[in-house]
């Protein structure tokens, strides 16, 4: 593994050779990531254009789900450090460079850019065949032409709801999507976040939470 040989060289002291490989390693990783993201886009404009967003929603659920759980991990501690962290890591794996910022609210993570969605759209995927949606959907935070690829997002919060019975973290985007402008926000009370971002998937937010709603506030 290239993984492997690294580690030799490094322990070696072969400076340049260690640069070397960690590139070769990148560009082994970068290129499986960027082919499995386009094969599902593949899938998903299959299935979108044959079968209709409804047909999406459901292959989405199915997708994220094991016997009605989110099919993710799940987390051995989930205080809210645990669980920025542990998206922090994750979000890595995309192999884009980071921006975690912090205020008195919450704490937002930027990848510049999204390693998976915005990285489509740089590489012209839409205007290559892929299928952006057309009609405002729940599964499109009520947006039109929004990039298939990025339903899961929307789709994802929606099941956190109805598992947890309220969002966690929540997505900043622009309208249209483009570039530059998609941020994951982690609130450090959930009843901070504001209940247009439950409307948007077809929630409500919890009665519970209501009392100390929000307007939005930028990343």
């Amino acid at each position: 593994r290239t993984l492997d040989l690294l580690r030799e060289v490094i322990d070696s002291g072969d400076k340049e050779r260690a640069k070397e490989l960690a590139g070769r390693m990148y560009e082994e990783c970068i290129y499986l990531h960027d082919g499995y993201m386009v094969w599902i886009s593949g899938l998903l404009t299959y299935i979108y254009n044959n079968h209709g967003i409804e047909a999406v929603e459901r292959a989405e659920r199915e997708a994220h789900t094991i016997e009605g759980k989110i099919a993710f991990k799940p987390l051995e501690k989930n205080d809210f450090r645990s669980r920025v962290e542990h998206a922090a890591k994750a979000m890595r794996g995309h192999l884009q460079p980071l921006v975690i910022e912090e205020d008195d609210e919450k704490v937002t993570i930027t990848m510049k850019p999204c390693g998976s969605g915005e990285r489509i759209i740089e590489m012209g995927g839409y205007e290559q065949g892929l299928a952006r949606v057309k009609e405002p959907s729940r599964i499109t935070w009520g947006m039109r032409d929004f990039p298939i690829y990025c339903v899961h997002c929307p789709v994802v919060e929606m099941l956190t709801v109805e598992s947890a019975g309220h969002l966690e973290r929540v997505h900043l985007v622009s309208e249209p999507m483009r570039h530059g402008f998609c941020h994951f926000a982690f609130y450090k009370d959930p009843a901070d976040i504001p209940a247009e971002f439950y409307e948007r998937i077809g929630k409500q937010k919890p009665a519970a939470m209501q009392a100390t709603d929000k307007p939005v506030t930028g990343g």
